[in-house]
Formats: structure tokens, sequence, C-alpha cells
């Protein structure tokens, strides 16, 4: 997630972030969005795993991931996107690992890129629901876009 200079892929979010939300992000903007990537992981990790759980399972398989048909859309968007190569490079390079007592299926770690690619879409077009009129999202932008995933992830 993070580089010796705090956040990695600057330059390639920054056009993400334009591309797929309209809006201009900084770096300290990025530190918010990668806190947020690993908590959504921490999140699809206990939910993947109580789903396996309750079908016989101790590794999450795909299906087991809370995906709804909402981020599947979001998540073909983002395949469409210039930018979803780079994003996928870092995605895969940067996600940290789930905590201790889940364990994903190589599957699922194959497709752990798209998903996040898909709530990065969906995070940045969340602004433009907070704000119709934002360009450079705020802490409060950012909070309150949080606070939309919060109460569905």
């Amino acid at each position: 997630m993070t580089d010796v200079t705090g956040v990695t892929g600057i330059p390639e979010f920054k056009r993400f972030f334009r591309s797929a939300g309209r809006v201009d992000v900084d770096k300290d903007d990025l530190r918010r969005f990668w806190a947020f990537v690993d908590q959504k992981i921490d999140d699809i990790a206990i939910a993947g795993r109580n789903s396996a759980s309750w079908n016989g399972r101790d590794v999450i398989a795909p299906q087991d991931l809370p995906i709804t048909k909402g981020l599947q859309e979001r998540m073909r968007e983002f395949d469409k996107l210039d930018e979803a190569d780079e994003i996928r490079q870092l995605l895969r390079g940067a996600v940290r690992r789930p905590p201790a007592d889940v364990t994903f299926s190589e599957e699922t770690e194959d497709m752990l890129p798209e998903v996040f690619g898909g709530i990065s879409i969906a995070l940045a077009r969340s602004f433009r629901i907070v704000d119709p009129h934002v360009t450079n999202p705020s802490t409060e932008h950012w909070e309150r876009g949080f606070d939309l995933f919060r109460m569905l992830l």
C-alpha cells in the first residue's frame, strides 16, 4: 500500500480518480483512500470467512465475497477504464493481506483487484453524489463517502 515516501501510485490514482469520478485528489487523499482499502479488505475478509464457514469451508471462494449487483456493475466499468491495467497492478502489489484467521483461495486472490477496482469506482463517484459541484474532495467529502460504504459493505 505504501512506500518509503508514504503512498504508492500517486500519478496513476490521480488519473484514475479524475477519469472515474471527475475529481482531483492529492497525496493526503490517497492516504485516506489506502486506509479505506485496508478497512474494506478486513470487512470483505470477515464477511467471506463467515459465508465460507456457514457453507462448511475454511477457505474463502469467490462466491463467499459480499458482491452486490451494483458492485458487479462497477467492476465491469472498472475493466473498461483506460487506467484499469495500471490500477490492477498497483492493487495486486499493494493490497495488504487479510486478518490471520482468513484464507482466500487462489481464485479469490486473483479477483480482489477487480473487487477493489469496482469499489474504487463507486467511491470516486460517491463524491459527486455527496456534493455535485465538488472537484477537490475535502476531508468531510471523504468521511461522507466512507460513511456510505460502511452502511453497505
